[in-house]
């Protein structure tokens, strides 16, 4: 099959197209024909090579998929020759204490697709039948591929383990990435003001179109002093902030008192200053989310579906210009996400 791979770590450069293995559906699995993939930043990260994660080489990169099954392995249910699909990246065992109490995102076996497994940038993919979410014709396998990732990311961050709550005030930092963009709809949907940060007008406009309140742009704007004076001085409820040392003191300074800050990445670096004061004498928590549940994606794909959220696909590339992708997220040149056409 016509697939990207790398077969060592470094710059977009290191992306090949050519042919890869055809893999092979197995008991309780099913074949995709992949119409579409889409690109988020631990694509890049992955490629660039992140110290304690080791994965086989050479790989194909790629965490979300949709596209149509062609194959269905024995004792299958529930999925079906020709169904239109996207595709769950969560893998889990199902069996150890935290997929048994529920939270399958701690589970000690869990695997991201396109992480320490094959991804999605190929031209089909088996994946557990479970992992197969059935999609209206309605939706584009352009929009498909652009949700799974982020929306199951925002949801988790925001509902289950940021608690947000109608009338609070939330500020999102890189408000128009993949993420973000899940973020700010999620937030009104909740009932919260929205605060976006971003780092130009146009991504303003965007934060704006999707229904946020406040525009804040932090690459011209003191964005704790903005909050400040937008809130009489008592700070926003909840942070949201993956960018990570750039920001990660004046996020807590956005904070009130008995705020949260949930992060879910850092794109500018892991090891941010911090004044623990910030934390401990006004009672802040900083709260870790990763992915999220079957369930934490079916909430943002049903709102889509009835019409109260949306995917917003800023680009698309075909899959053998996949380094040019790489190069644009990199560059921060689109805004939404990125998609990688596969198939017609």
């Amino acid at each position: 099959m016509k697939a990207v791979y790398f077969e060592k770590h470094g710059g977009p450069d290191v992306l090949q197209f050519g042919e890869r293995p055809n893999p092979v559906t197995r008991p309780g699995t099913v074949k995709i024909d992949v119409h579409a993939s889409s690109l988020n930043h631990i694509d890049v990260f992955l490629r660039g090579g992140l110290p304690g994660i080791t994965i086989p080489l050479p790989h194909i990169p790629g965490c979300d998929a949709a596209g149509v099954v062609s194959e269905v392995g024995e004792g299958v249910t529930g999925v079906k020759v020709g169904q239109r699909v996207l595709m769950n990246p969560s893998i889990t065992c199902g069996k150890c204490e935290f997929c048994l109490r529920g939270d399958a995102t701690l589970c000690i076996h869990y695997q991201l697709v396109g992480e320490t497994m094959s991804g999605t940038c190929c031209e089909h993919i088996v994946i557990p039948a479970e992992n197969a979410i059935p999609i209206p014709d309605s939706m584009s396998f352009a929009d498909a591929a652009s949700v799974p990732l982020v929306f199951t990311t925002a949801w988790r961050m925001l509902i289950t383990r940021g608690r947000l709550r109608a009338g609070e005030d939330i500020l999102i930092l890189g408000a128009t990435a993949g993420v973000g963009i899940a973020c700010i709809q999620i937030a009104k949907v909740a009932g919260a003001r929205v605060f976006a940060a971003a780092s130009s007008a146009e991504k303003l406009a965007l934060a704006k179109e999707l229904g946020a309140d406040i525009l804040i742009d932090y690459a011209t704007e003191d964005f704790p002093k903005r909050v400040r004076e937008e809130t009489g001085k008592r700070g926003v409820d909840v942070v949201v902030d993956y960018v990570g040392k750039d920001t990660w003191v004046k996020s807590l300074r956005s904070l009130s008192r008995g705020g949260r800050l949930v992060t879910c990445g850092a794109t500018t670096g892991y090891n941010p200053e911090e004044d623990l004061r910030h934390i401990f004498f006004r009672q802040l928590e900083v709260i870790g989310s990763t992915m999220g549940s079957r369930n934490e994606l079916m909430a943002p794909l049903k709102l889509i579906w009835a019409g109260r959220m949306k995917p917003v696909v800023g680009a698309v590339y075909q899959l053998k210009d996949l380094a040019s992708a790489h190069r644009a997220m990199e560059e921060r040149r689109v805004m939404g996400k990125i998609v990688i056409k596969v198939k017609d």
